[in-house]
């Protein structure tokens, strides 16, 4: 037990040698995401496999000031193999309505997931209203309430008694309508006929809009009083001013009391139309059955036109600070600036797993990240701190958001911009790299373990029509990352003196010029 003991003590020692050791962020709802493949809704957070460790049985003593020499002693290593990763086989074809779909075919479970993918988020909002923030949003909350055959109740009863999960929600630039049900007919085939009808001949119901809109408001009220919205929304604001990706997706206090039904309606006829959308099947279905339920999802839509591109964004030309004043002991911190758009070209996503790399090492939300080690471990300013890259269909934005207390926030900032700055000058080492790069090959297979996951990476390759390679060649660009790329795509893309830095708190910590270390 001693000696147990003692090796896992000379492993900490171990990586606590290497300066600023990384390995991944988040989860899915906080991941390290920009991280894993690129990928801003799919990166998972990192876990060992935990085994009991084997007794050493040899009389040598463990030599404390070789910790990783020691490590040669666990015969549990001697068996070591290789990471052999299968991916899905990613199978292509289209409607009759030019619907490009994806399947893959598992059988594990008997269960179905499809992802029916619209270009159509809240970017699209002011094509309909110039004020109407929210529709989009709207639209999404209301399909599932009821259609033309079945009342709000009715609907609600159908789906509870299928055990289904039918949901629709609208992000920045994305509308993705999604269905869970059992493969066999007795429950898929109404469960598509339900998932039709939402979209074919949603209800819209007056009432329950205004209700809706009744109950968002006093969610946008509530968000008043929480810091890391306000921080948010101010943030986007700021970075994109005019561009369709400043307002929230949800809307705002002034724009949800105008929305109008034939508004909701007017987007739904533009957006949710066959030539605007994309299909991700996953489950225990053959070839054929795949390709008659893809034709009973897109039949009923309208042919419709693609959606215009939307324009690119202007990066802030200079530093911007913005302080929201708020009753708390604890000032909320929201630094970035413009990022990087989805990558659909080879070397464009080479690029951005360079950065990925890079980024691990400086930002990822391990306890070894450089930003974690300083702010949190050292100086003791925050209990975490962390940032990553959203890429979208238009530029993203690259995020890093920690909380302090109010009489250290400059003082985290700067030492935060220090870390930054001290990273891109001497650049992240060879030992940080490598253990990113094991850490991301590693971990790569967890984001298609379960059918939600391979139909979720499915459905982002169609909505940015990548490639099957962008999935297959994964393990090849992290292999393919060198030391001097990655620091100088770091530099290549990060401007920390002109960042846009939000801090909502009590006091202004730009008040005072000079930091409180």
């Amino acid at each position: 037990m001693t000696q147990n003991s003692n090796l896992l003590q000379n492993r900490k020692k171990a990586c606590s040698s290497i300066p600023s050791a990384t390995a991944t962020m988040q989860k899915l709802s906080h991941l390290s995401v920009g991280i894993l493949l690129g990928l801003t809704t799919l990166t998972m957070t990192a876990q060992a496999n935990t085994t009991g460790a084997e007794e050493y049985r040899g009389s040598a003593a463990v030599d404390t000031s070789a910790p990783i020499a020691a490590l040669s002693k666990l015969t549990s290593l001697d068996d070591d193999k290789p990471l052999t990763v299968t991916i899905p086989t990613i199978q292509q074809f289209k409607t009759k309505a030019g619907v490009p779909v994806r399947f893959v075919q598992t059988t594990a479970l008997p269960i179905v997931d499809i992802d029916l993918r619209f270009n159509a988020g809240s970017a699209r909002d002011g094509s309909i209203s110039n004020t109407g923030f929210g529709i989009a949003n709207m639209t999404a909350t209301m399909l599932t309430q009821g259609s033309k055959r079945l009342d709000e109740n009715e609907f609600t009863r159908a789906v509870e008694t299928l055990g289904i999960n039918l949901n629709s929600s609208a992000y920045k630039d994305m509308f993705i309508v999604s269905l869970r049900s059992l493969s066999d007919d007795k429950h898929l085939l109404p469960a598509v006929d339900l998932m039709t009808q939402m979209l074919s001949e949603p209800a819209f119901d007056d009432s329950i809009l205004a209700r809706n809109k009744a109950r968002l408001l006093v969610g946008l009220q509530q968000q008043k009083q929480d810091p890391n919205s306000l921080a948010s929304i101010a943030f986007s604001e700021a970075l994109y001013g005019e561009h369709p990706y400043a307002h929230p997706s949800a809307g705002t206090l002034e724009s949800v009391p105008t929305i109008e039904k034939q508004q909701l309606i007017d987007f739904k006829n533009r957006y949710l139309v066959a030539a605007n959308a994309s299909v991700a099947i996953t489950g225990n279905l053959t070839l054929e059955q795949a390709k008659k339920l893809a034709e009973d999802i897109t039949s009923k839509l309208p042919k419709g036109q693609p959606a215009t591109e939307l324009p690119e964004p202007k990066p802030l030309s200079q530093a911007k600070h913005i302080h929201i004043p708020f009753p708390s002991t604890q000032t909320t911190v929201l630094m970035g600036q413009l990022g990087d758009k989805r990558a659909t070209d080879p070397q464009s996503q080479q690029k951005q797993t360079n950065f990925a790399v890079g980024n691990e090492v400086l930002a990822g939300g391990d306890f070894n990240a450089r930003l974690m080690t300083e702010i949190r471990q050292n100086l003791g300013y925050t209990y975490g701190i962390s940032g990553s890259m959203n890429p979208m269909l238009a530029r993203g934005p690259y995020q890093i958001g920690f909380s302090t207390r109010n009489d250290k926030a400059r003082a985290a900032i700067d030492a935060s911009l220090d870390v930054i700055n001290d990273t891109l000058e001497k650049g992240i080492t060879s030992t940080e790299m490598r253990l990113t790069t094991d850490n991301l090959k590693n971990s790569f297979p967890m984001g298609f373990a379960s059918n939600a996951g391979i139909n979720g990476l499915l459905g982002m390759m169609n909505f940015y029509q990548l490639p099957n390679s962008y999935l297959t060649d994964y393990v090849k660009r992290v292999d393919q990352v060198k030391l001097s790329e990655v620091n100088q795509t770091m530099r290549d893309t990060l401007k920390p003196d002109d960042f846009l830095i939000v801090t909502v708190g009590q006091e202004n910590p730009w008040k005072d010029k000079k930091t409180n270390k």
